[in-house]
């Protein structure tokens, strides 16, 4: 609850007064608001750093670069890591540059088509634990701080990047086409010959849900300059339904079907013996069997075809005769 009080009489005074003077002020000599300092002309949109509108393509991106990263990460974690994308950010590089530590994983890579360049940011930590799982050992929290890389963690985000990047193309895939090329590596914000500090620079941000210890984080970062020439493509709401069909999900799950292993036996006969008969049995007694004129395939103890005995090149085989219909898959 908001307390409340009433304004006192020197207050209410003090108020009117100064109303009076700020009218008086103002009326006696006119402003002329096209002569004054501190008025300036303003056109809508020229000095508007979000020009990319909502952002809504590129949050799009994200989502489905975020999906599609998991098999990028599987093999490294040994686990099928959950991955989620944040909003992206407008801010200058400098302010970015603030926010992080000095020493990171820093790899610049072409925009072919954009004739730009992006930015994929990975905290060492986070290299250090896939480092430790890829090569067997278990994912633990580290906490000591590092310097510089192994060769073993550079070997690792050759790879990590060669993975994300390919993942990264098929997620512009139905905006536009692009390629990614990998163009240099740089531990140090400072060194990073990437774009000018007061640049702006629009930050993608993922998570990487990890079990038992704290998720990790790992940024794309796009200069402002790059995305221009597409802003109203990726201000768009409508998406290609173009889908590459030997990666959806439908095929994956057919062929996996495909794959499922059925047993498949054939009923020669059913004997009946008397359980007297049964209790005296023992081995060299001779068991009379009638084969019926047709046997029974039993596909996982249904039955499933008719058939007749033969042989093949001197090996007992059925000859499937008729398909039982009230089972026909």
């Amino acid at each position: 609850m908001v307390a409340s009080r009433k304004l006192s009489t020197d207050e209410v005074n003090a108020l009117l007064e100064g109303l009076e003077a700020s009218t008086s002020s103002q009326g006696g000599a006119g402003i002329d608001l096209a002569e004054s300092s501190d008025v300036r002309h303003f056109s809508f949109g020229s000095d508007d750093l979000s020009v990319l509108g909502d952002y809504h393509a590129l949050r799009m991106i994200n989502e489905r670069f975020a999906r599609f990263s998991r098999a990028v990460f599987l093999p490294m974690l040994r686990i099928q890591p959950r991955v989620s994308s944040f909003p992206p950010e407008v801010k200058t590089f400098d302010e970015y540059t603030s926010e992080i530590d000095n020493f990171m994983s820093l790899t610049t890579v072409r925009i072919e088509e954009l004739r730009g360049s992006m930015l994929m940011v990975f905290d060492p930590s986070f290299i250090s634990k896939l480092t430790d799982s890829y090569y067997g050992g278990t994912l633990t929290k580290t906490v000591n701080a590092k310097a510089e890389f192994t060769a073993t963690e550079d070997r690792l985000i050759e790879i990590l990047s060669r993975g994300l990047n390919e993942v990264l193309e098929n997620s512009w895939r139905d905006l536009m086409p692009v390629t990614f090329k990998e163009q240099a590596r740089e531990v140090n914000p400072q060194f990073a010959s990437f774009v000018d500090g007061t640049d702006t620079v629009i930050i993608c941000s993922f998570v990487v849900q990890l079990p038992n210890i704290d998720p990790a984080t790992f940024q794309i970062i796009y200069p402002l300059q790059t995305l221009k020439p597409i802003a109203s493509q990726l201000r768009s709401r409508i998406q290609s339904e173009i889908i590459d069909d030997d990666v959806t999900w439908r095929d994956r799950l057919e062929r996996a079907v495909l794959d499922i292993p059925l047993l498949v036996d054939v009923l020669l006969a059913e004997p009946k013996i008397a359980l007297s008969n049964l209790i005296h049995i023992k081995p060299g007694d001779v068991l009379p069997v009638q084969l019926a004129e047709s046997v029974d395939i039993r596909l996982e103890e249904n039955p499933f075809f008719e058939g007749e005995m033969g042989d093949v090149a001197g090996q007992l085989a059925v000859n499937l005769t008729k398909r039982l219909d009230s089972h026909s898959v």
